[in-house]
């Protein structure tokens, strides 16, 4: 498998996904500011991603790929294709339960997260229009998994185009039928959010079946008691303890922050979430893309005892993120007026949301290698079905985290939580990778000094040439003018880009070292 290849297959979708994420998020910018109803949707919005990052990606993949990959690698597919039918039926029950509780106590989770918040009431409502959002992303990620892990990596990538779409049409179809009939036109975007989740689980059905493994989910009392009685549900769910308590920790981070936000007043939610926006884009093009290739992988590696290529995948990724991530740090330190105020600078969105999203985002950029960095780092452990050691991190850094917000919110405000955010995420990558160094699971391939010290000058020009451009152009007073300032943004960025690769093609990288087999 050519590993470079899948990861580009991931990002190429994953691109796609965000940029239709990115004209989602500046239609909400637009239409509703950055404010109290902003505040009240991101909340919202937020409860059900929690809960899917602990029954979907987060906790339940972490057990579930190692898993269904080693079976697969040792026992073949007939028998993995029964692991997949017992696992879905045990999900699919779990989440029928957490969606009927969710709705009924929506205005506890709410105040739970958001206790500040101007519209309380509003977000409780959303919340119950989206939560059961969370059984179809639950059930998509069970789908990305069995997909990855028989080599087919396009469709869940592009999955989460098809939420963007809902809720981009959502907005302009449906936003305005509300408004003429006196509702708030932000539940257009509730609706959205569940036209998407439906239609990303029905694209799985024709893709699982193509394979031979679209689940038989039981339905009656005996076939759910077959189900939990199938020992690789049982591994599943040991292995998925000491995950969840991982991802809780993440998540108990961002209910926490979540809370400190809505208390700092309105549009504080709503900065910290644009901001997030455009963190998320570096970190899924390249983080997310590198832990859906590697996990499986990783797992065969582990499964066939093969410790020299496990280690080399590591050490393949993390080369990765040193030559893409670090500029896109730098970009988000030195260039970040420029990105938010060409991406949201419109309508209701003022100077001084733009202002306030900037801080958050240079917050975030502080930690950026760290956050892309545990995506390629966490797997080492998954991968060898060990989720306790990376979860012992998580709470020690929650810990840290949380010391570090009481310095920097008094001083920073808002943005203050987002470096809190980024410096934990630094202080959680260079713990996993002294855990794998420690373990003997990661041995770093020859070479790595030369490689850094080629990187960092191709990064600093790089730099330069950004923050002129940014203090150089006003950028806030081309508002009237956004396809001036689009072009501007574009012809600077693909100039980075160009200075970036020829310094580092100079200097003596050999790219093509990366498009290596596994």
């Amino acid at each position: 498998m050519n590993l470079l290849k899948a990861a580009s297959t991931v990002s190429l979708w994953t691109l796609m996904s965000r940029v239709t994420g990115l004209v989602r998020d500046q239609l909400i910018a637009s239409q509703f500011g950055a404010g109290a109803l902003t505040d009240a949707f991101q909340v919202a919005f937020r409860i059900p991603n929690l809960l899917r990052r602990l029954f979907g990606e987060g906790a339940f993949s972490a057990a579930f790929v190692p898993i269904l990959a080693g079976t697969r690698a040792s026992d073949g597919d007939d028998v993995t294709r029964t692991l997949i039918d017992a696992v879905a039926t045990v999900l699919f029950w779990a989440l029928l339960i957490t969606c009927v509780v969710g709705v009924v106590g929506a205005p506890f989770v709410v105040w739970m997260f958001g206790a500040g918040l101007e519209k309380l009431d509003l977000a409780v409502v959303m919340t119950r229009w989206m939560f059961p959002y969370i059984g179809c992303m639950s059930l998509v990620a069970l789908s990305a998994g069995i997909l990855n892990t028989w080599r087919r990596f396009a469709l869940p990538a592009a999955t989460p185009v098809l939420l963007n779409l809902s809720m981009i049409g959502s907005m302009w179809l449906l936003a305005p039928v509300l408004q003429r009939h006196g509702m708030e036109p932000i539940h257009a975007l509730s609706a959205g959010v569940m036209i998407g989740g439906v239609l990303q689980l029905a694209i799985q059905i024709p893709a699982l079946r193509a394979i031979g493994c679209l689940p038989h989910i039981g339905l009656g009392p005996s076939a759910w008691r077959r189900a939990w009685q199938h020992p690789g549900v049982h591994r599943v769910l040991q292995q998925m303890g000491p995950a969840l308590l991982g991802v809780s920790v993440a998540q108990l981070s961002l209910l926490i922050n979540t809370q400190i936000a809505s208390h700092l007043g309105a549009g504080a939610v709503s900065y910290l979430f644009f901001a997030d926006r455009l963190m998320e884009f570096p970190t899924a093009l390249l983080g997310v893309a590198l832990s859906v290739v590697l996990i499986p992988g990783l797992s065969a590696k582990r499964a066939q005892n093969d410790d020299e290529g496990y280690s080399a995948q590591l050490d393949w990724g993390l080369r990765l993120v040193v030559l893409l991530a670090l500029p896109f740090a730098v970009a988000m330190l030195v260039f970040a007026q420029p990105l938010v105020a060409t991406l949201f600078h419109y309508g209701k969105f003022s100077e001084n949301a733009v202002t306030m999203t900037v801080g958050a985002l240079r917050g975030y950029g502080c930690g950026l290698m760290g956050i892309i960095g545990v995506k390629v780092l966490a797997p080492g452990f998954f991968a060898q079905q060990d989720m306790r050691t990376p979860v012992r991190i998580a709470i020690a850094v929650l810990v840290c985290t949380q010391l570090m917000n009481l310095l920097f919110v008094p001083w920073l405000g808002h943005a203050g939580l987002a470096l809190s955010i980024g410096l934990g995420a630094m202080v959680n990558a260079a713990w996993l990778l002294w855990g794998l160094r420690r373990q003997g699971h990661y041995r770093p391939a020859p070479g790595w000094l030369g490689f850094v010290a080629r990187v960092l000058p191709a990064n600093v020009l790089m730099g330069a040439g950004l923050y002129l451009a940014s203090a150089e152009l006003d950028w806030l007073g081309m508002q009237a003018q956004p396809g001036w300032r689009a072009g501007w943004l574009a012809g600077v960025m693909v100039a980075a880009v160009v200075s970036y690769f020829g310094v580092l093609k100079l200097s003596g990288v050999d790219l093509r070292q990366f498009a290596r087999r596994a």
